[in-house]
């Protein structure tokens, strides 16, 4: 559950406060206007409070239907019966898939494509849960009851399957935790590590060790074949050198 020491508010003033949270999440945002036709994301969040208000109250099917009606509209799919606590923002929103019981507490950034799914059949909890202050990097799917720990950042595309502790940051498939004690609540896309890139740069040089090795124990002759291997190496090492840059 939502910590219950949070103070309880209206149905309408989450809404309005829901109004308010673009303005502090995306430069992109030049009027007012701009909220009633171009972010889907603030849509998709104020359908889902009305719906869940009703999901709470035993309107069970009615809230069911104001979301799928939502999810015409906004291309998010967003079960009434999760909880999503204040100040949460879905950007671009499109392809965003929130499960029935998942809990994401305050002032979560989800970005496009996100899924928040389960793995089990069961009725049980069985979906993630997001502690305050979190950023899901966009195409991330965080699948099965886990929980990703206060401040802590999802890389995209990243596919978490395991906890993720607090102040820290996760990237791959799976995804594997690469920094701790990270407390910057926004993600810096630019500044994730590029795993597979690195692994490239591992497995050339291991080889080429490889290489030397069996040389220098056979006493071949590759003179020929290891210019040309070397000329392919460098401009490989070059092209993900700009690539970083």
């Amino acid at each position: 559950m939502i910590e219950e020491k949070k103070e309880k508010i209206s149905l309408w003033k989450l809404i309005k406060e829901d109004f308010s949270v673009p303005k502090q999440n995306d430069p992109a945002l030049n009027s007012t206007v701009e909220l009633f036709f171009n972010y889907p994301g603030v849509w998709a969040i104020i359908n889902y409070r009305v719906a869940n208000s009703l999901h709470k109250k035993g309107f069970k099917r009615l809230s069911r239907v104001i979301s799928g009606i939502s999810s015409c509209l906004t291309k998010t799919d967003i079960h009434p019966g999760c909880e999503i606590g204040r100040r949460v923002f879905i950007d671009h929103a499109i392809g965003v898939v929130i499960g029935e019981t998942t809990i994401i507490e305050d002032d979560v950034l989800i970005y496009q494509g996100v899924t928040l799914g389960g793995v089990s059949l069961n009725k049980g909890k069985r979906h993630p849960t997001i502690k305050s202050n979190c950023v899901i990097g966009s195409g991330a799917k965080v699948l099965g009851n886990i929980t990703v720990g206060k401040n802590s950042r999802i890389g995209a595309n990243s596919v978490v399957i395991c906890d993720v502790p607090k102040n820290s940051t996760a990237v791959g498939v799976p995804a594997k935790v690469i920094k701790r004690d990270d407390k910057k609540c926004k993600l810096s896309h630019n500044d994730l590590p590029d795993i597979n890139k690195e692994m490239f740069d591992y497995l050339l040089k291991r080889v080429a060790v490889l290489e030397n090795a069996v040389k220098s124990y056979d006493g071949i002759d590759l003179t020929n074949e290891d210019k040309e291997l070397e000329d392919i190496y460098q401009r490989f090492i070059k092209a993900m050198n700009s690539i970083k840059q």
